[in-house]
Parts: C-alpha cells; sequence; structure tokens
C-alpha cells in the first residue's frame, strides 16, 4: 500500500476515534444527554406539583374574599375562636391530663 493511502486511512482512523470520543465522553455528549433530559423531567414534575399548589391557594384566597364561611372556620381552625352563645368544650385523652 503506497505511503499517501497509509497516511489517508490513519487519518481516517484518527478521525472516527476523535468523534466517538465526543459521541460517549466529550460535551453533548449521549450521557450529558440522558442526564439532562432527566433534569428536565425533574423539573417539569416539580413545576406540576408547584402548579397545583398554585391553584389550590388561588381557590383559598378566593374564598377567603369572598365568602365570610371560609373566614369562620379558618379562625375556628387557626385562632380556636367560638361564636357567641356558643360554649366551648376540650376533650383531654385520658393519661394526659397527669
Amino acid at each position: 500500500m503506497p505511503w499517501p493511502l497509509r497516511l489517508l486511512a490513519l487519518l481516517l482512523v484518527v478521525m472516527l476515534l476523535v468523534l466517538q470520543y465526543r459521541l460517549w465522553v466529550g460535551r453533548g455528549s449521549l450521557a450529558e444527554v440522558a442526564s439532562l433530559e432527566r433534569q428536565i423531567e425533574r423539573q417539569r414534575a416539580r413545576i406540576a406539583e408547584m402548579e397545583e399548589r398554585n391553584a389550590l391557594l388561588r381557590a383559598e384566597v378566593e374564598s377567603l374574599k369572598h365568602g365570610l364561611d371560609a373566614i369562620e372556620a379558618r379562625a375556628r381552625r387557626d385562632l380556636g375562636m367560638i361564636k357567641e352563645g356558643e360554649t366551648f368544650y376540650q376533650v383531654v385523652p385520658a393519661g394526659e391530663g397527669e
């Protein structure tokens, strides 16, 4: 085989090795692309959770703005408030008060 063909074959092999390295290990490799796709999926799941939470908070804000029942329920639950004329009973399980 003449030396120009040997040189060309060697050059082609070297180029093939460089391209294979970039495909499997270098920047933009298949492993890096797969890792980025997993990160994107995690972020999409997180965004979906946050959108659901935001929708619940929006609904709660709307009910607090427009409904006295929601305000009353929140005051009873969070602040322990009772209406005038109601009697408050606290039940203590046996063994806790001793």
